[in-house]
């Protein structure tokens, strides 16, 4: 049974940074793509970002770009969700989430299978 479980959230002040963790289990995922989605209070869930595990492509949205990193420790089947430069419009619940890749859809919340608990990540102005 695939089991994701994300860590390291928190509250910062604006500016500051933080790493979350999402630790995947129950399977290998050399043939899936873990993305990273948020939901604000009063807003629909959105897409942060994705890595697929194989070759380790990023894909991120645009409002993070150049802020967010994401990285994957396959040793530890482990992938990481580095924020820097946060804003307190990044204020939410932050979840993981894998998906068979098929190359390609990676921000589209339906193709997700298996989805974490989520992190609250709560940026102070």
């Amino acid at each position: 049974q695939v089991q994701l479980v994300e860590s390291g959230g928190g509250l910062v002040q604006a500016g500051g940074s933080l790493r979350l963790s999402c630790a995947a289990s129950g399977r290998t995922f050399g043939s899936y793509v873990l993305g990273w989605f948020r939901q604000a209070p009063g807003k629909e869930r959105e897409f942060v970002g994705a890595i697929r595990w194989s070759g380790g492509n990023t894909y991120y949205a645009d409002s993070v770009k150049g802020r967010f990193t994401i990285s994957r420790d396959n040793a530890k089947n482990t992938v990481y969700l580095q924020m820097n430069s946060l804003k307190p419009e990044d204020t939410a619940v932050y979840s993981c989430a894998a998906a068979r890749d098929y190359g390609l859809g990676y921000g589209r919340i339906q193709g997700y299978d298996y989805w974490g608990q989520g992190t609250q990540v709560t940026v102070s102005s």
